[in-house]
Order: structure tokens, then sequence, then C-alpha cells
């Protein structure tokens, strides 16, 4: 990045942060939400990095594609391309879409939407690939930051993985999530379900560089485990995104406060973006997609429907709350570790 951007995707953000000008001393700026309907719009201490960013903590513009999944593949992936085209009209510059975009949450319906996802994007055929293959070329295209939810990818050996990956404003894949928790639960006279019936858990963590500072990603279930968040946070992130599909038991109860929790735990930004709820569907997504600040403080979300959730925060805002509650030196490491 710096000076190796190009003067295309200078002016470009030039344009943007001109949009995006406010007040001084406004560190997070809140809570704009289009719905569709009005405006378009390996070990674990594994880090993948964005190839020449340059981390400088910044503010930037979250655009969080709440969108409605369902059986067509394609047509899933349409509404998907909608939503980012609209989100980018709208000025953003990290685009998130949620957990399972591409297929129906299903434990049956995993391996029939399953593809492959090569290493490097020039590896890719829309014939094979079309949900990676979008990905890729809207980003490229937008010139935006996009993490790409998640889709199930099957790999060379026949497993399937609940998968994100992370495509930056040249169109190359610059971190892979696999979700390294499975949702396996079973809350009496409410809902079962087993990831494990079809998918294989992921073995890393995954973070990445930006020049607005550095990113993690996990997945849904992920969230519950605060260790993962931690060793993100040590990894350098300032930001923590998940794509998740909570439900209606788990939604209400724990959607936001596990985000809030993971936010003041790791004194860091945290995005989770949700399918919308589908009432054709079998498995009820909770939706209510969600920014928390360091302070866990909400400071942008929505409803169940289909929406995009925007919110401009200030990375830089994060050092500020670690250094006044400096909890990262007031560890007692003869007491616990986190290894990783």
């Amino acid at each position: 990045w710096g000076d190796h951007l190009l003067p295309s995707y200078q002016m470009l953000r030039a344009l943007q942060a001109a949009r995006s000008i406010v007040s001084k001393g406004t560190r997070a700026r809140r809570l704009v939400i289009h719905t569709f309907g009005v405006c378009s719009a390996a070990t674990m201490a594994t880090v993948a990095e964005a190839k020449t960013a340059t981390v400088k903590p910044g503010t930037v513009k979250l655009a969080l594609c709440q969108i409605l999944c369902g059986e067509d593949k394609k047509k899933n992936i349409e509404t998907a391309r909608s939503a980012v085209e609209g989100a980018c009209a709208n000025g953003a510059e990290l685009v998130i879409l949620p957990e399972c975009w591409n297929s129906p949450y299903d434990t049956s319906a995993f391996p029939v939407y399953c593809e492959p996802i090569p290493t490097a994007a020039a590896d890719l055929t829309e014939e094979l690939n079309p949900s990676t293959s979008f990905l890729v070329n809207i980003a490229k295209e937008k010139k935006i930051w996009l993490i790409g939810g998640s889709i199930p990818e099957k790999d060379q050996d026949g497993n399937v993985f609940n998968t994100c990956i992370i495509v930056n404003p040249d169109g190359e894949i610059v971190a892979k999530h696999r979700k390294v928790h499975l949702f396996d639960i079973d809350v009496p006279g409410k809902i079962t379900f087993k990831e494990s019936d079809t998918l294989s858990p992921g073995n890393s963590s995954t973070t990445f560089k930006t020049p607005y500072g550095t990113i993690g990603v996990a997945i849904c279930y992920d969230i519950r485990f605060p260790e993962l968040s931690m060793l993100m946070r040590s990894q350098g992130a300032s930001l923590l995104v998940f794509p998740g599909a909570f439900n209606m038991t788990t939604g209400p109860a724990h959607w936001e406060l596990l985000q809030r929790a993971r936010a003041v735990d790791n004194q860091c930004f945290v995005a989770a973006v949700s399918p919308a709820r589908n009432p054709e569907s079998s498995y009820q997504a909770w939706g209510h997609s969600t920014v928390v600040s360091p302070w866990g403080k909400v400071l942008a979300t929505t409803e169940h429907e289909p929406a995009t959730v925007y919110a401009e925060v200030d990375l830089s805002e994060v050092e500020e709350v670690r250094q006044g509650i400096p909890v990262s030196k007031q560890k007692r490491g003869d007491l616990y570790a986190l290894n990783g």
C-alpha cells in the first residue's frame, strides 16, 4: 500500500473519504441502515497477512450485508452481488457478508452446495468456483476489502468446511478462515443441530492486515470461545468480524451479549453479520447484524429483515482504550497463559 497504490484506487479512496468527513472528535460515526427495498444497498498461531498492506489504524466505513439466503445458489449469488453493489454505492470500504450466504444453513445442504476454494484467485473458474469467483471479481471491480461471509468448501480429500475468504481491492485472496468450533448443540425442547454430521473443523486462527488496521475473522459458534478472540487480539487485531447465523433460541439470549463481551474482553471493535430471516427455511436465523465499540456500546444494528448496516469506525480508538485500561499489561502470567 502507501506508494504502491494505483492512482485510480487513490482517487476512489479520496472521493469516499470526502463523503465521510464529519466534525472533529467523533470517533465512531454510527448507524446508517438501508433496507434493500429502500436503498439497494496450520497451527493456532497462523497469521494470514495482506501482501502489501501497511497497518496505520484509522477510520473505515463498514457495510454489513444482511441478505436473504434460499435454495437457489445462483439467486443467492445475485442477491449478494446486489447487496455489495449497494454498499459500495454508499461509500463502504470494508464489506461483510453473512455465514452460509450461498446455501441453506442445513447439514444436508453443505455437501450439495460446497465448492473448492483455490489458494490463488488465478486458479478460479466460474464453473467450479462460482461463489468464490463472484467474491474475487466484485472486490476487484469495486476496489473494496471484502470479507466473504462463509460458504461450504470442499477440499481435495472430500472434507467439507464452513469457510470464509477475505479479498483485497486487487482481487487477491489474502486470508481464509475455516470455522474452528463446529455448532453441535442440543437444547431440550428447542433446538438440536450438529454441524459435525457433514462438516470438518478448521485448525487455525485468522488475522490479516489492511490500511486501517489488523482484522481478525472467525465464524458464528467461534465467538463463544473467548480464547480464540484473545489469540486474534494478541496477533494485533483491533476489529473482530464474525459472520454468523444464530437462531431463534440462542439469538435473543446471546447474540448481542457475546459481541459486547468479546469487544470488552479484547478492547476492540466487533462486527457480526447474520443472514436475514427466511420464513421458508427450516432454520430460522435471528438476524440483528451489529457493530459494537471497544467499550461494549452498540454502534449500529437492525432487525431480522434484509438490510445493510453501516458504521464508520476509527480503529485508532482501540489503542486509547487499551492504554486507559491496560489489562494486557496486567495479566498474571504466573497464574495463567494463552498458548498459541
